[in-house]
């Protein structure tokens, strides 16, 4: 039996990598895209079975010709998880409108690309699951976020559009709230003195990542919020 795929956008130092950790330990051949080619070169070597390819997913001929590769090259995903994420810091008055606008085609746009890509073989299959990874940016719009915060809000409507549409054709898809710092290095230096609980971990991430791809079908989650225990929300 052929293992099946999962494609994962983002693939970066922290949640990104945990995920393909995972996958590649769950028996996935998992295609790793990111606009990193040092970083993903090296991961590969590390995950057998998976394979790195460069990708912006901010440019759409940039995600067609990634996707041709994977299916080329692995076969087509049985799982999409759009990790990848374009933020920015500032007020209303203080961002640069093209900022907002990079950064809501790639987490807005990327999604829906990648989903038009790929949901048409998971209908014909009649199962597969397409998830984002989302912060709590997603539902509130703090003053020192208007760069980021619409982009996201808007990106977890279309999932809850496209959950709407798929779910009755078998595909699940969900939206993963990280309400949390994620332990990263530069994280760490920024908030030099919070203790380890303060953090979330990548891996931990990517375990729930998991567990909510393979949910029993009668039981399917779309919103789902995860932070440390101590967080206060």
């Amino acid at each position: 039996m052929t293992a099946p795929v999962c494609l994962i956008t983002g693939v970066g130092p922290g949640t990104g990598s945990a995920l393909a950790r995972r996958f590649a330990e769950g028996g996935y051949r998992v295609a790793m895209l990111a606009r990193n080619e040092e970083r993903l070169a090296a991961l590969e070597t590390q995950l057998p079975g998976a394979k790195a390819y460069r990708c912006d997913v901010s440019d759409l001929a940039q995600i067609e010709a990634a996707a041709s590769a994977v299916e080329r090259d692995l076969g087509s995903p049985a799982v999409v998880i759009h990790n990848a994420v374009g933020g920015a810091f500032g007020t209303f008055r203080e961002i640069d409108p093209a900022i907002l606008d990079r950064n809501f085609q790639v987490n807005t746009m990327g999604l829906l690309h990648l989903a038009r890509r790929f949901a048409p073989a998971m209908i014909s299959a009649g199962k597969g699951a397409i998830v984002a990874t989302g912060n709590t940016s997603a539902l509130r719009g703090k003053a020192g976020f208007a760069g980021f915060a619409p982009t996201k809000a808007a990106q977890r409507i279309l999932a809850e559009a496209m959950a709407r549409d798929l779910g009755p054709q078998g595909v699940h898809v969900a939206y993963i709230v990280i309400d949390a710092v994620i332990d990263l290095e530069w994280t760490r230096k920024r908030w030099p003195d919070r203790p380890d609980d303060f953090f979330i971990k990548p891996a931990a991430i990517a375990s729930e990542i998991w567990h909510v791809v393979h949910q029993e079908r009668s039981a399917w989650s779309f919103n789902v919020e995860i932070r440390p225990f101590g967080e206060a929300w």
